[in-house]
């Protein structure tokens, strides 16, 4: 498996991100020009094709958000977990969420310098990502 870095950390699933989304907007759009092309006998049934299609798209959006919800609240408490071992103390509070998850890529030697910085600067996740060193790969997150 590739070395993860900031340039190829982020993954995508083809078959969700590409085919299926691809799919449901074939779908909507395909549905869209059926109720803009049918006849006033068929525009009910035009509306249920647009509205199974808008229903699609809900599910597929939530069911991302959803799975990246659960790992952000894993990435958080393994994060919680690693300060705690190195500190003794709990995380700080002033951290966001977007930062904590970010840190993880931290190796452990620049991870608490990095943390401090963070909420001194108000490092974005993206400037944190950028700052590492030692770059601490994350294989689980898709």
């Amino acid at each position: 498996m590739q070395s993860q870095n900031f340039k190829n950390h982020a993954q995508m699933v083809p078959g969700f991100h590409y085919g299926a989304f691809g799919l449901i907007f074939a779908l909507l759009g395909g549905a869209i020009n059926y109720i803009i092309k049918s006849t006033p006998e068929n525009k009910y049934l035009a509306s249920l094709v647009v509205l199974i299609a808008v229903i699609f798209v809900f599910i597929a959006w939530y069911a991302r958000v959803f799975a990246l919800k659960a790992q952000d609240r894993a990435i958080k408490a393994e994060e919680s977990l690693r300060y705690y071992i190195m500190t003794g103390k709990a995380l700080p509070n002033e951290l966001k969420i977007g930062q904590i998850i970010a840190l993880r890529f931290a190796s452990d030697a620049e991870y608490l310098a990095l943390l401090d910085k963070a909420i001194k600067d108000n490092l974005s996740n993206k400037e944190i990502k950028m700052a590492i060193q030692q770059w601490k790969g994350d294989y689980h997150r898709v």
